[in-house]
């Protein structure tokens, strides 16, 4: 337990939740609307989509991949299974099937031509994003779904709380499934073997391949869980926005990298928890909340999002030299 919170003491989280706490008491003060339930509820699940697939987008990092395909990935789920459901073809399970199962192959057409082309899993991907997305507007013409079916415009709600103006909080469709999907992969990475060998590869993967881990089948685990955490996200945005728009999801790739980043993932792969991945989707969903409340302009708010990142990657560099300069010199 000492050496844990030793460890914990000098980690990314523990800097994060510092950042996220001043921030969060700053904007208390100057905005008193930030701290309220309701303020607080919608800016989780306002910023559930980009957690579930900054959780997916973790393990891709971790096992030493990237994809860039997600966000196409997430718009092909989320225009099939709803024009099914809207055909009366699906209810509620037939919609979570399809979209994890259709995504799911998607991702794993990706793991295929990672591993069986030898190329940079950036380059797999960012083809593959255009050729998904391509082959979406190309059947679809653009075109939007704004009539969707009744059972899913209503959603999952459990409610919570009720305050003294009569306002229910309550827990939605959104926040169950980042907490389902964070709690899963938490389990996945810390909890099994394969969770183990995931790291293991993405830190050192020509000794993954020696000690025979199956390298094949690891990337075909990684990129399709991925696929699948991209059609559940895809139905968390589209049950919030009450409609589906082939072309609103793809752009939102650099925000869901940003926030792994932020919370600690190395890009280099064997580096990450969805702990601190949770945190960086918090920082940023608190400061793009608060920039909004103070009426600042997107622009500004770009600005400020990026120059966050900027600092964030600049210390994370800093520190992983100083691990280093502190090997060396034990070494010596």
């Amino acid at each position: 337990m000492a050496d844990f919170l030793r460890g914990w003491r000098h980690s990314q989280e523990l800097r994060l939740l510092a950042v996220i706490a001043a921030m969060g008491a700053v904007l208390a003060v100057v905005t008193p609307g930030f701290a309220s339930a309701q303020n607080l509820m919608d800016m989780l699940t306002s910023s559930a989509f980009t957690g579930i697939l900054a959780v997916g987008l973790l393990v891709v990092l971790i096992a030493g991949g990237v994809d860039i395909s997600f966000a196409a990935t997430a718009s092909i789920t989320q225009y099939v299974a709803l024009t099914l459901a809207n055909q009366g073809m699906l209810g509620w399970p037939g919609v979570v099937a399809v979209a994890i199962g259709l995504g799911g192959l998607l991702g794993v057409i990706n793991a295929l031509l990672v591993t069986t082309l030898g190329l940079s899993s950036i380059i797999v991907t960012i083809a593959t994003q255009s050729l998904f997305y391509g082959l979406l507007m190309t059947f679809t013409n653009g075109q939007d779904i704004f009539a969707l079916p009744d059972w899913f415009n209503a959603g999952l709600h459990w409610g919570i709380h009720v305050d003294a103006q009569g306002g229910e909080q309550a827990l939605n469709l959104q926040i169950v499934l980042l907490v389902v999907v964070g709690l899963l992969t938490s389990w996945l990475l810390t909890r099994t073997s394969i969770g183990r060998q995931v790291f293991a590869m993405g830190g050192n993967p020509e000794a993954a391949r020696r000690i025979g881990f199956p390298v094949f089948r690891l990337n075909l685990l990684v990129y399709g869980f991925m696929g699948a955490v991209a059609g559940l996200a895809s139905l968390v945005h589209a049950q919030l926005v009450q409609s589906v728009s082939p072309s609103a999801l793809v752009g939102r790739e650099l925000d869901v990298l940003a926030a792994v980043v932020l919370g600690g993932a190395s890009l280099n792969g064997g580096i990450g928890s969805v702990s601190g991945t949770l945190l960086g989707v918090a920082l940023l969903a608190v400061l793009q909340n608060g920039l909004t409340l103070l009426g600042v302009s997107s622009y500004w708010s770009q600005l400020c999002t990026g120059s966050v990142i900027i600092a964030a990657v600049v210390m994370m560099a800093h520190q992983q030299q100083q691990t280093i300069h502190r090997k060396k010199a034990a070494l010596t």
